[in-house]
């Protein structure tokens, strides 16, 4: 037996988001109809008045309903400091976990040739001017240590120390409270050449 038109519909569209196939969809759809009407209303209007009045901060590029960002517009934010990172996630991650007083840049991506991601795709022009104003006296490289995310990591550097930036890098490595014999052999290299004085 197969589902009506617009149950099959509701959850063909489920299966959009991260994560969700045939089974998750069917389930989501079925407690929606079945067990939570007036959630699945409230849940209809939410994603149509994201998807028509959320776009990206002019500066940062994460997602906001204002033209610039609650962090682009605070005056309590230092913006010589600038952490490019690659995700808006990313963005919501540092600001919980660190005490890091800057602003931001979102790449949105990797730079990835064979998938037709360049410096173009990435917003690299938009990032370049704002080096060029001169306000950027450091970059903070906090993207993910893959094959892209370090070509990625070297372009954006070379840019700014074009512009006499000062670059730094996340560090990677062995996680708080791991074991080294359970670390693979890249993390552990990674963490020995980006060793640090003790004392």
């Amino acid at each position: 037996m197969s589902f009506s038109p617009l149950v099959s519909e509701l959850m063909e569209a489920l299966r959009c988001l991260p994560g969700v196939g045939r089974k998750s969809a069917q389930r989501m759809t079925l407690h929606l109809l079945q067990r939570d009407r007036d959630g699945a209303r409230r849940l209809a209007r939410a994603i149509e008045a994201a998807a028509e009045r959320v776009g990206e901060c002019r500066e940062c590029r994460i997602l906001t309903e204002e033209s610039v960002c609650g962090i682009c517009a605070s005056g309590r934010r230092d913006r010589g400091v600038l952490c490019i990172v690659e995700n808006p996630s990313d963005v919501y991650a540092l600001d919980e976990a660190t005490d890091y007083g800057g602003v931001y840049f979102v790449l949105k991506g990797l730079l990835s040739p064979l998938d037709g991601i360049g410096p173009a795709e990435l917003g690299l022009d938009a990032l370049e001017q704002r080096f060029a104003a001169g306000e950027v006296r450091e970059i903070i490289l906090a993207v993910n240590p893959t094959v892209e995310g370090e070509a990625t990591a070297q372009y954006v550097a070379e840019m700014a120390g074009e512009h006499g930036i000062a670059v730094s890098r996340i560090a990677h490595g062995v996680p708080l409270g791991g074991e080294l014999e359970y670390v693979d052999a890249g993390t552990l290299s990674h963490a020995f050449a980006g060793r640090q004085s003790y004392r």
